[in-house]
């Protein structure tokens, strides 16, 4: 097979490369977010696990404080399937936008008929980044639903302090 070497042909197959390599980067920035909420989320279980070990030696079995913490390691556990689904969409994304990036390439330079397969592969990427983004928001919406916010005591209010 004899490669054409015409610089215009290849110049305007890269240029046309070029579009989906910027949905890279926003893959690329995606998974460090990600990536950042499943080591805060490891860090946490591993807190919950130390303080679980303290407390059943200490109490002697547990008791509310252990069964809460539990409790909690079980929400992690499930934000942490989230986030590792939502990292394997990601992934999938890139390889498929890059798959797409070689296909239009060849296409352009070696006039190789793939464009079905630059399409498929650009669309399943897009819905790959998509259910990846979806994965994060549940995540995120999980998290939050498992914060505290405690209401402070009545006589320690401004409001109080005042009367």
């Amino acid at each position: 097979m004899i490669i054409p070497v015409d610089p215009a042909i290849v110049s305007q197959g890269i240029q046309l490369a070029v579009a989906p390599v910027f949905v890279l980067t926003a893959v690329a920035a995606m998974i460090g977010v990600v990536a950042n909420r499943l080591a805060r989320i490891i860090d946490r279980a591993r807190l919950l696990e130390d303080r679980i070990d303290a407390l059943s030696s200490a109490v002697g079995g547990g008791g509310p404080k252990v069964d809460q913490a539990y409790f909690e390691l079980g929400e992690l556990r499930k934000r942490g399937l989230l986030v590792n689904a939502s990292i394997t969409l990601l992934t999938l994304c890139a390889l498929l936008i890059g798959l797409t990036i070689i296909v239009l390439f060849l296409d352009e330079t070696l006039h190789v008929q793939g464009f079905r397969t630059s399409l498929f592969s650009f669309i399943l990427g897009v819905v790959s980044f998509l259910l990846a983004l979806v994965c994060f928001l549940a995540e995120t919406l999980m998290a939050t639903r498992l914060l505290k916010f405690k209401r402070p005591d009545a006589r320690s209010t401004p409001d109080s302090s005042r009367k």
